[in-house]
């Protein structure tokens, strides 16, 4: 039996009084991050410098194992973080900064999950035409058994012509 219990909310309170301490001014934090081997999750690691970075191009090259995050075999597992953009950290106080990064092999060509760099360098060849682009986040709302809300129990609903940005619950189903 555990001498004591865990609760998120008791979490919450002991990392807002380690976000409280003060913090020196020559003492910024780096939180280097980058896309992992899955291509869907995000890894970061930190450092703590003197000077506050104005840009990407203040933050030095670092590296990690990439065995351990499935970007690399166990020799030569080193992978490299190239910085290529800063911005200021919304969780930390003070100076700290998030380092968004692209990934590079020990022999620094960019990494097989490195799809930033050919975006670039496309978008570098494009930039005269001024492309355009939409995020779409599409999702469906469950039903207590799992199938979609409102979904026929067999078959699938009509075409989404109907419900594409519609309003009303009778269309904007579960809203």
């Amino acid at each position: 039996m555990p001498l004591t219990s865990y609760s998120p909310a008791d979490s919450k309170t002991l990392l807002a009084r380690y976000y409280d301490l003060p913090q020196p001014d020559d003492k910024i934090q780096l939180m280097y991050v980058w896309i992992d081997g899955t291509e869907e999750h995000l890894r970061c690691k930190t450092m703590t410098v003197s000077k506050e970075p104005k840009s990407h191009l203040d933050c030095r090259l670092w590296y990690f194992d990439g065995s351990s995050t499935g970007q690399a075999e166990g020799s030569n597992s080193d992978v490299y973080l190239k910085p290529c953009a800063v911005f200021r950290d919304p969780f930390r106080r003070g100076k700290n900064k998030l380092v968004l990064c692209e990934t590079y092999t020990y022999d620094m060509k960019p990494h097989a999950t490195n799809h930033r760099k050919l975006c670039v360098e496309f978008m570098e060849k494009a930039k005269s035409h001024q492309p355009w682009f939409g995020i779409e986040q599409e999702y469906a709302l469950m039903d207590i058994d799992g199938y979609p809300m409102q979904w026929p129990k067999t078959g699938f609903p009509q075409p989404q012509g109907p419900y594409y940005c519609s309003v009303g619950a009778d269309r904007a189903l579960g809203s």
